[in-house]
């Protein structure tokens, strides 16, 4: 073996080695993804394996682009997806840009915001779940603090308009530090010597910010926005312990709409086309970003 070994080029070892990962991503990727494409085109449920399995066609995508109960769910996908992308870019770089400045406990303060981050989604979700309870939670009391508001006048997982906006603060609270670590590490990586040619300059604190600090940043933060909006694109976990999609279908994501369809009405094929759909959305709109982070990146 060892004689075997020698002969062969440095090429072919390498091949040999990164051949055990290509097989194992092949059997967990690229063959379950193949499988979810041609069950898309079938009727297959899973509770009924052995029964006559049809070809549909094109059928499923056709019922899924034009069904208003799938839009519902995709809308409450975008606004939960617009609003934490928002809130988790600026409340982020703000702490980055603190973090930043060095002062003293800063330490201390930068392990403490990164707690959340360190939590399971379960742990999270039920968590919330006990702090959103009108009558027991910490949150309304926090409310009613600065408000006013009677405590049990209002309930977060079960109001209609809250309801949205209950998701929206637990996963802002759980990732912004994830956020904030991009940011500090862009913030970092700006060496001091423009900022003392731009103090030798007499530029502004605020045209240092601008013209230095904002645009040199700029890629981490699309690269943070890039990353949260493709997790929170296919976010179940969270949300389904805090509310299951509800009240009614209020914040029903898409992957909890694709969970229901799979696991709950066991329509197997249907779901598959559903995943698919997800799945070219997520990658074409991830293309388009990176060619826009990499334009910004060749300035």
């Amino acid at each position: 073996m060892a004689q075997r070994m020698r002969g062969l080029s440095d090429r072919a070892v390498a091949w040999l080695f990164i051949a055990p990962t290509m097989l194992l991503l092949l059997a967990i990727n690229i063959f379950p993804l193949i499988w979810t494409v041609k069950l898309s085109f079938t009727n297959y449920r899973a509770n009924r394996p052995n029964a006559d399995v049809a070809s549909v066609g094109i059928d499923h995508y056709v019922s899924i682009l034009t069904d208003p109960d799938v839009w519902g769910p995709m809308q409450a996908t975008a606004h939960f997806l617009f609003w934490t992308i928002v809130l988790q870019t600026v409340i982020g770089f703000a702490l980055a840009f603190l973090i930043d400045r060095k002062f003293r406990g800063h330490g201390f303060w930068t392990t403490l915001i990164l707690v959340p981050m360190m939590l399971s989604p379960a742990v999270v979700g039920n968590f919330w779940a006990f702090l959103y309870q009108p009558q027991i939670g910490l949150f309304n009391y926090v409310v009613s603090f600065f408000t006013g508001i009677e405590p049990s006048s209002f309930e977060m997982l079960g109001s209609v308009k809250l309801a949205p906006w209950a998701i929206i603060i637990v996963d802002t609270w759980m990732w912004t530090p994830y956020v904030m670590l991009i940011c500090l590490a862009g913030l970092r990586s700006i060496p001091d010597h423009i900022y003392e040619a731009a103090e030798v300059d007499r530029a502004s604190t605020w045209r240092q910010f601008w013209s230095i600090t904002l645009p040199m940043v700029l890629p981490f933060i699309m690269l943070a926005v890039l990353f949260r909006g493709i997790e929170n694109f296919k976010m179940f976990d969270m949300v389904n312990l805090l509310t299951s999609g509800g009240p009614g279908s209020t914040t029903e994501l898409a992957s909890i709409t694709l969970k229901r369809e799979a696991f709950e009405k066991w329509r197997t094929g249907y779901a598959s086309a559903f995943a698919i759909i997800l799945f070219v959305a997520v990658f074409g709109l991830a293309n388009i970003y990176v060619k826009a982070l990499n334009a910004v990146k060749s300035r």
